[in-house]
């Protein structure tokens, strides 16, 4: 086995030859990041964009193929952090905004498109209300205001490294940035630390289903446990399934059989266009009624547009069908237990986490059930997956994430598995020298 040195060595020569041939092969990305940088903070909008030495750029897009300004070809494996699961220019989304379109863009009133949504929505997820915004993350910001408006309690529990806050993600310390005072937050699948944070004063529990950073399903009993201990205390349980809800007809909640309070929706509701949704028990939304005495205000910005509207209608009940949901999510589970086989069969930390069409890549070796799992991977050995699978056609998250949409098929799935089989043969050496102990790998295989 190499010394720590020399395994270190080799990582970091790997790493610095990949960003290289990254850049020299992306010349207009480069141009165009540079541009960016003297408009927009660190050249971008969305922060999870960003990569060093800079991030691709796209000309276009079509199916789950993208293409960068310098005119090579990916498989679209990001799927625009599953919000694109219909991919890209879906014949039936595009047919329903030109037809909204054609009628105007937002009347800045009630609309007939606006009712007959809301009640596809609340049918297919069980909400008995809802209401809409133009974000996933506006979407968290209102249900969390509402729940403590409704406990009349302050204090909300979420839990680390998670993006369920109403402005960021919450990491291992609070900021400034993650909204009121009162957040508390604890250990993802952590039933007994969490239990511990669940007193009478908690206004809410905001969780994932399964976690957003890495793809780690909730166990039963954790949600089980979130679901009794908030009821005992006369607190909220609100899912954040802006992502998660792609994952089964009724969303996740249906699969997992923990019933929330609240629910959230974002991410792929309007088709790909901006919108958001919260709803969930009556007499917790009814508060926002303004026929009632005492009615209570959110801020209220300019809502979704028709065009979104239609988008997410199409979606629902054109394209995202209960047979397409399953077929998409049997896809997703047998191409994630095919690149779990490649590195079984290759002794290599890597593995993959996820459910359904979400995924997650973590160079680590399995079990990977906790996000302190998860923590242990050497982050240069997953920059440099992620660069080996650019430089193979593969678009994926910097952090390993992936998402399939409708129009992965086989050959998508093909073209994935042969990228990391030779990922694990290129770079086993290197993946080789990294041992785990032999109680982790008794759990493995398991």
């Amino acid at each position: 086995m190499p010394e720590t040195g020399s395994r270190n060595t080799g990582i970091d020569d790997a790493l610095n030859q990949a960003r290289e041939a990254y850049a020299t092969a992306a010349p207009r990305s480069l141009a165009r990041y540079v541009e960016a940088t003297t408009v927009m903070p660190g050249g971008n909008t969305r922060t999870g964009q960003h990569h060093a030495p800079f991030p691709l750029a796209m000309a276009r897009a079509k199916g789950c193929h993208v293409w960068d300004l310098d005119g090579r070809e990916y498989i679209d494996c990001l799927g625009d952090s599953d919000a694109g699961l219909y991919g890209h220019a879906h014949p039936a989304i595009r047919i329903a905004i030109d037809g909204a379109l054609d009628d105007g863009i937002a009347s800045g009133a009630a609309s007939a498109a606006e009712v007959q949504f809301a009640s596809t929505v609340c049918e297919r997820f069980g909400l008995q209300r809802v209401r809409f915004g133009n974000s996933g993350t506006e979407a968290n910001a209102m249900a969390v205001s509402l729940g403590r408006i409704f406990t009349r309690r302050t204090n909300v529990l979420t839990f680390r490294g998670g993006w369920t806050g109403p402005v960021s993600g919450f990491g291992g310390a609070l900021s400034l940035a993650d909204g009121p005072s009162g957040y508390a937050v604890a250990d993802y699948n952590d039933i007994e630390g969490t239990r511990a944070l669940i007193a009478g004063d908690l206004a809410l529990v905001i969780v994932e289903p399964m976690f957003g950073g890495g793809c780690i399903p909730a166990s039963a009993a954790f949600l089980a446990m979130l679901r009794q201990e908030t009821t005992r205390v006369g607190a909220l349980l609100v899912f954040d399934e802006r992502a998660t809800s792609r994952l089964a007809f009724g969303g996740l909640q249906s699969v997992v059989g923990v019933k929330p309070d609240l629910t959230t929706l974002g991410t792929y509701l309007g088709g790909g266009l901006p919108l958001g949704a919260f709803g969930g028990r009556a007499d917790i939304m009814d508060l926002l009624d303004p026929r009632r005495t005492v009615a209570v205000s959110l801020a209220d910005p300019s809502g979704p547009a028709e065009p979104s509207m239609a988008a997410g209608h199409a979606g629902l009940t054109r394209v995202y069908t209960r047979k397409a949901v399953e077929t998409l999510n049997t896809r997703g589970e047998t191409l994630r237990a095919r690149l779990n086989g490649l590195c079984r069969a290759a002794d290599a930390p890597l593995c993959f986490t996820g459910a359904g069409s979400m995924l997650a890549a973590h160079t680590v070796r399995a079990p990977v059930e906790t996000p302190e799992d998860a923590a242990k991977a050497d982050p240069r050995l997953q920059e440099l997956f992620f660069f080996d699978m650019l430089a193979r056609g593969i678009l994926l998250d910097r952090r390993g994430t992936m998402a399939l949409s409708l129009p992965a098929g086989d050959a998508e799935c093909d073209a994935l598995a042969a990228a990391v089989e030779s990922f694990l043969t290129l770079r086993r050496s290197l993946l080789l020298s990294t041992r785990m102990p032999e109680a982790h790998r008794a759990r493995a295989l398991d």
